[in-house]
């Protein structure tokens, strides 16, 4: 399975515990690869810290009023460029691609101004990571 095949699972793993409630390890596939286990949890564990980073630069927007589909495919990509590491992988993904990967995953599965809208919250975001960047 491709990474990206992996990334998606873990984002809608974690679309589907934030509608139904359910615990992370419920709605996850049995057959979930590793990765997006790792994945998944990881977005989970830092949920606060990636919900304020979408806040912060979701200008006009409450965190509750953003779809939950598109949160979760914005937690993911802020996850991996923030803090490549904590996932572990061969190679980590480069930022920009993980905006594009989350850019894609919207077109495919949002509607219409979503691509858009998730493309500017984590341009924003790279930009302010870079221009801070953290110890």
């Amino acid at each position: 399975m491709r990474r990206t095949d992996q990334r998606r699972a873990a984002i809608f793993a974690l679309y589907q515990r934030d509608v139904t409630g359910q615990p992370l390890g419920d709605v996850l596939p049995a057959d979930a690869r590793p990765f997006t286990r790792a994945l998944a949890h990881a977005v989970d564990d830092h949920r606060e810290e990636l919900d304020e980073l979408i806040e912060r630069h979701a200008e006009g927007w409450r965190l509750e009023r953003i779809a939950p589909l598109e949160r979760n495919i914005m937690r993911v990509a802020l996850h991996e460029l923030r803090d490549p590491e904590l996932v572990a992988d061969e190679r980590p993904i480069p930022p920009e691609a993980a905006i594009d990967e989350a850019v894609e995953t919207a077109k495919t599965y949002c509607g219409t101004d979503a691509p858009g809208f998730v493309n500017g919250i984590l341009a924003a975001a790279l930009r302010a990571v870079r221009e801070n960047p953290t110890p």
